[in-house]
C-alpha cells in the first residue's frame, strides 16, 4: 500500500473529537480538492505487515484510515488484521469509492466533495457520519443521505477573514437545523498533527 504517513495523535474533528487515535494515511485520490493536507507525491509502499508493526507501539484502541481517498486501497485483510489487534476501524472517504462487502470497517465517516469536484458522485452505501465542508453551499443535496451523525465542518480557506465568514455561516446553519453538529478542525487549533 502507499502510506504517506503512520502517526498517533489525537481525532481533530468530527464525531471522535479528542479520541486518542493511531492514523494511517494513506497516498493516492480520485479527487484534488484545493484544501486537501494530504502532499500524494510523499509515500512508502508498505506491506500490511509493516503497517501492523508500525500500528502495534501505539496505546490507543482507535484507528483511523485516511487519506487522499483511502478506498482505493484499503483491503480487507488489513481491516481483519487490524479487528484481530483489538483496533476499532473508522475510514474517512469522500464516499465516490463503493465498499467492498467483505470491508468489515467500524466507522465510515463520508465528506462527499460534489461541491467541489463535477465528478464525484456518492457510491458509498452505508454511512455512519456524514461530514460536509461547508463553504457556504446549498445543502440540500445532503438531505437525502441516511446517517447516524451529520457534521457540518467550515472550510478552512487559509484565509483568516474568510474562514470567520464560514465559521457564523456554518453556526448559524447548525442552529436552524439541529440533526447537525459543528465539527471543528480542532488539531489545527491546537497545533496537533
Amino acid at each position: 500500500m502507499r502510506v504517506n504517513e503512520i502517526f498517533y495523535s489525537l481525532q481533530g474533528e468530527g464525531h471522535f473529537t479528542g479520541t486518542p487515535a493511531i492514523f494511517i494515511r494513506l497516498a493516492g485520490c480520485n479527487l484534488r480538492c484545493g484544501f486537501c493536507d494530504t502532499d500524494h507525491r510523499a509515500f512508502c509502499e508498505l506491506s500490511e505487515e509493516d503497517i501492523m508493526q508500525a500500528v502495534a507501539p501505539y496505546p490507543a484502541r482507535h484507528v483511523v484510515v485516511t487519506g487522499g481517498e483511502p478506498m482505493l486501497q484499503l483491503t480487507p485483510s488489513l481491516v481483519e488484521r487490524l479487528h484481530r489487534a483489538g483496533k476499532f476501524v473508522q475510514v474517512e472517504t469522500n464516499g465516490t469509492v463503493p465498499a467492498a462487502d467483505a470491508l468489515a470497517v467500524d466507522w465510515y465517516t463520508c465528506s462527499p466533495k460534489f461541491d467541489f469536484c463535477p465528478d464525484a458522485p456518492l457510491r458509498l452505501q452505508s454511512v455512519d457520519e456524514l461530514k460536509v465542508v461547508y463553504c457556504g453551499q446549498p445543502m440540500e443535496p445532503y438531505d437525502g443521505i441516511a446517517a447516524k451523525v451529520y457534521s457540518l465542518q467550515p472550510c478552512d480557506c487559509s484565509d483568516a477573514a474568510r474562514n470567520a465568514e464560514l465559521l457564523a455561516a456554518a453556526i448559524a446553519y447548525v442552529e436552524a437545523h439541529p440533526r447537525w453538529t459543528l465539527s471543528l478542525q480542532t488539531h489545527k487549533l491546537l497545533h496537533l498533527r
